[in-house]
């Protein structure tokens, strides 16, 4: 049984595969598998996975018959995984050499359900170390102390599954990505496993590389998938709503929901005009849902143009409120 599992999830990546398989083959050893995951792509990306001189060692490839999204991608890797730890990758993402070596080595040190690393992002030629926002670093740690304070960028703001190694046991209990949603999987994902797992560690340990601002990405739409981000988050606050501590960790949600209601609205003007009135109507009805007493304090805290758009919405809902 390898000791980790790499889940590399393949969507038209033609133009950046080549630089990702040579970055896995830099970092292939006998205790580490590759599971290539092809969400029926359409240009030649199935091609070059078919290719078996083109694969590091120890590669599968598992192919989709019609395109599911990244998260029944991953969901796919996760069960066709052998190894004692997972990591994932997207297609046009990469390795430094010899990462992967490191940072199993980090997980089996210290021990613990999973670990987060930093990374860099990669916009073309510029390159920008991002840093987990963990309270402290190479030690265990409660997974549940990495969701608060509710007013500062904590770790269930660092969004980026690929950024990190996890314990085969963390996904025994059904945990998966939400297959429903085509963006903000990440966020979900990340509540979850900080609410649900037992321990957690996070390292100085850079070598992923993100690749931003690729032209067809899911992070450069701007039609309605954009809008997952609201089912991403009602889903998050049914997840704190029922765990036992839910008075602690709700202040936390209901200030990052408000957050992202506040970026999307105040970017509208860039989506599709049927995306953007969508927005504005689920984003009205999203704050009707959240408990005034948390809200009200969020209204009043976030005072700068993020408030103004905010108390606008939250306006429109207790006129909507008042009149029925």
């Amino acid at each position: 049984m390898p000791k980790l599992s790499v889940v590399v999830t393949c969507h038209n990546v033609q133009d950046f595969l080549s630089t990702t398989l040579r970055s896995l083959a830099r970092n292939a050893t006998d205790d580490i598998e590759f599971i290539f995951v092809d969400d029926h792509s359409t240009d030649a990306t199935a091609g070059i996975l078919g290719r078996a001189d083109a694969l590091p060692p120890r590669s599968r490839v598992v192919r989709h018959a019609a395109n599911g999204g990244i998260s029944r991608a991953r969901n796919t890797g996760i069960d066709a995984a052998e190894g004692a730890y997972l990591a994932f990758l997207d297609g046009d993402d990469w390795y430094a050499p010899g990462y992967l070596a490191r940072l199993l080595a980090a997980a089996e040190r210290l021990g613990v359900d999973f670990v987060r690393t930093d990374h860099v992002q990669a916009t073309g030629r510029e390159r920008l170390v991002v840093r987990a926002p963990a309270p402290r670093r190479d030690v265990p740690l409660d997974p549940l102390d990495g969701v608060l304070p509710a007013n500062a960028k904590t770790m269930v703001d660092y969004p980026f599954v690929w950024a990190g190694i996890y314990r085969r046991g963390v996904f025994d209990d059904g945990l998966r990505f939400a297959p429903e949603l085509r963006t903000a999987e990440d966020r979900v994902f990340g509540w979850q496993l900080h609410l649900r797992a037992r321990s957690f560690a996070a390292v100085g340990l850079l070598g992923v590389f993100y690749r931003r601002g690729v032209g067809g990405s899911l992070t450069q739409i701007r039609d309605e998938r954009q809008l997952d981000f609201l089912p991403a988050h009602d889903l998050i606050m049914a997840e704190v709503a029922a765990h036992p501590a839910a008075d602690r960790f709700m202040p936390k949600i209901v200030r990052t929901y408000c957050a992202m209601i506040a970026f999307h609205t105040a970017n509208a003007s860039g989506y599709e005009p049927e995306a953007a009135k969508r927005l504005r109507r689920e984003a009205t009805a999203a704050l009707r849902r959240m408990p005034p007493d948390l809200l009200d304090p969020v209204l009043t805290a976030m005072g700068d143009e993020r408030g103004r758009v905010l108390r606008r919405l939250a306006g429109r809902a207790t006129r909507k409120a008042a009149a029925a």
